[in-house]
């Protein structure tokens, strides 16, 4: 699992961060994650192939966030993109892909899935992962997501060795959570296997502090958050736009109990000297970092 940093600024790129992007790989999964201006481009500096895109995520239809989703879908169709792209976003999102595609002349259409999410929780239920989306508080319909990787469970091979159990179907039952019965002894799974618990992701972006962003948020291994502004300076300037400021996001990380806090979304105000909004997050979640464009966070 790794999570790649395409995008980190704002609505307004600077000359070291373009509008925002992300990207989780998972498995055959590779899910983006907003598609802001410039995206293509940032796929090509990171090597990456956009054509490996399985899922696109929307949290909201300001322009900074999907800006870069023609160009993008221009890009499959002259590459003879041969996957139905799946599609989702809040409220709306249905009339704005229709439109969309309207606007610009593409070579061709390519297959997509559009999911408009109307309400709070689970929005795919996949063999290994779930991805959840919760609404936010923001001047339009926005959400944030939330990626879990389902618990797996293992063979406790110390356990086996005793048994001398070799390899075969009937580890197979007992990997399924089955008890079997091996030379005429009942053999519980909960005895013979472990639960190896399962990675959860959030991603925040776009909105004044709300219940929600616990939610989304908790027990998480890793909270992407937006930090458009610092508290101490542009309290006002956060609330009157619609934004969280580093302190908020921090105290979400610590109350969502959430290991590890990464601040996205930056004012272009901070370009020069990013480090106040780290320090302010630190003060309330130790372990807070700064974002920075194509860095990756493998999990």
């Amino acid at each position: 699992m790794e999570v790649i940093f395409l995008g980190t600024s704002e609505a307004t790129p600077t000359a070291k961060r373009s509008q925002l992007a992300m990207l989780l790989k998972y498995k055959n999964e590779n899910i983006l994650i907003d598609c802001g201006e410039g995206t293509q481009r940032q796929f090509k500096i990171a090597r990456i192939s956009p054509m490996s895109i399985t899922r696109i995520l929307i949290s909201h239809w300001h322009g900074d966030h999907i800006l870069g989703l023609p160009g993008l879908l221009q890009t499959f169709t002259l590459n003879n993109y041969s996957k139905t792209l799946k599609i989702y976003g809040p409220k709306g999102t249905k009339r704005f892909m229709d439109l969309l595609l309207k606007i610009f002349i593409f070579k061709q259409r390519i297959k997509t899935e559009v999911h408009e999410i109307n309400r709070d929780g689970k929005i795919i239920d996949a063999k290994d992962f779930y991805i959840e989306a919760y609404k936010m508080k923001h001047f339009i319909p926005c959400l944030a997501y939330r990626f879990i990787e389902k618990d797996k469970r293992r063979i406790d091979i110390n356990f086996i060795k005793k048994l001398g159990m070799r390899p075969g179907p009937l580890l197979g039952k007992l990997q399924q959570g089955k008890s079997i019965t091996f030379k005429g002894r009942r053999i519980r799974a909960r005895d013979a296997t472990k639960i190896k618990k399962g990675r959860k992701i959030a991603f925040i972006v776009d909105t004044l502090f709300n219940k929600n962003c616990i939610k989304v948020a908790k027990d998480t291994d890793l909270l992407v958050s937006e930090s458009t502004f610092l508290e101490s300076m542009h309290l006002d300037k956060a609330k009157e736009r619609g934004h969280l400021t580093a302190k908020q996001a921090a105290t979400i990380a610590k109350k969502a109990r959430s290991k590890r806090l990464i601040l996205i979304h930056l004012s272009q105000r901070y370009a020069k000297d990013p480090r106040p909004v780290l320090n302010e997050a630190k003060k309330v979640f130790k372990k807070s970092e700064l974002a920075e464009d194509f860095m990756r966070i493998k999990l």
